[in-house]
């Protein structure tokens, strides 16, 4: 099989690790409604040239389906990489990357809900190792401790985004909208923008600086357009499904970067954790075949 295909996916997944410890580097650097902001701010002015001509052909498209693009931006934009960047202030990378990898299970989940899709053996079975995978790293491998833990709320506020992203996900399978990917992409930068409009106002307004113009730089480009271009090739070339499966690499990559540049260390309980979050992810990825359903007879 050539390996040509998954450079893209492997290339959006590491950009977004990546992104991971630039989350935590921007913590007493800029504010949290700063860089959530300026960044989609700084990659709408950067589409601009290219999506605004294109945009114009279909603007009655976008008039008449506005609505669902501002809730896709809401979801996928402002609240899934806002809240990211007010978690770092109280949680570590390598657990950033780790919670993130549930949005492929998540997904499946909220999928089952909302789009009536039957539950499948790997859903359930994967859901429950997620869940002991999630609960093993919040309780640092003492899961006795869990009727007096005191859940860290970077780690909650991720869980929560990780939430908003796959129903993010979920309603773009929902909501097949008649616009091109591009244009679809620069609507939805600009309804995240409005939305983060009034809690950059609220402040604290960070100026921009040498020591925070390279953060905003690498999570209004890479992270927002080269990830997005990249993901839409994956999926162009090897299909939604497989491509999702390269998230579950998030928690690989994050701790890497963070070890490399924040000096975090791996634990045990990061590694066992991490393991059996990623193990029922890989099982709802694999096995699909819905409860209830015999197997075909050979």
């Amino acid at each position: 099989m050539p390996l040509l295909p998954f450079l893209a996916p492997l290339g959006a997944v590491l950009i977004w690790s990546g992104n991971m410890t630039i989350n935590q580097l921007t913590v007493g650097t800029i504010s949290p409604s700063s860089i959530a902001f300026l960044r989609w701010v700084l990659a709408v002015l950067v589409m601009t040239p290219f999506v605004w001509p294109r945009l114009w052909s279909e603007r009655r498209q976008v008039i008449q389906h506005w609505p669902r693009l501002a809730l896709l931006g809401l979801l996928g934009m402002a609240l899934w990489q806002g809240l990211a960047y007010v978690a770092a202030a109280t949680t570590s990378a390598t657990n950033m990357g780790i919670l993130a990898a549930m949005v492929p299970l998540l997904t499946i989940l909220l999928s089952a809900l909302v789009l009536r899709e039957a539950p499948t053996w790997g859903g359930c079975i994967g859901g429950l190792l997620a869940l002991i995978g999630v609960l093993w790293l919040l309780s640092q491998g003492r899961l006795a401790t869990l009727a007096a833990l005191e859940v860290a709320p970077g780690d909650a506020l991720m869980v929560v985004a990780a939430i908003c992203y796959a129903l993010y996900g979920v309603m773009l399978k929902r909501w097949p909208l008649p616009i091109s990917p591009w244009v679809m992409l620069y609507g939805q930068a600009l309804f995240a923008v409005i939305a983060l409009l009034p809690f950059y106002l609220m402040g604290p307004m960070t100026p921009i600086d040498s020591k925070n113009i390279g953060l905003i730089l690498y999570a209004g480009i890479p992270a927002s357009i080269a990830t997005t271009y990249l993901w839409m090739l994956a999926i162009r070339q090897i299909g939604a499904s497989r491509a999702s499966i390269f998230i579950n690499l998030m928690p690989l990559f994050s701790a890497l970067i963070a070890m490399s540049f924040l000096s975090e260390t791996l634990s045990w309980h990061h590694l066992s954790g991490g393991a059996l979050v990623l193990s029922g992810v890989l099982l709802a990825q694999t096995l699909r075949r819905p409860i209830g359903l015999k197997p075909p007879v050979a």
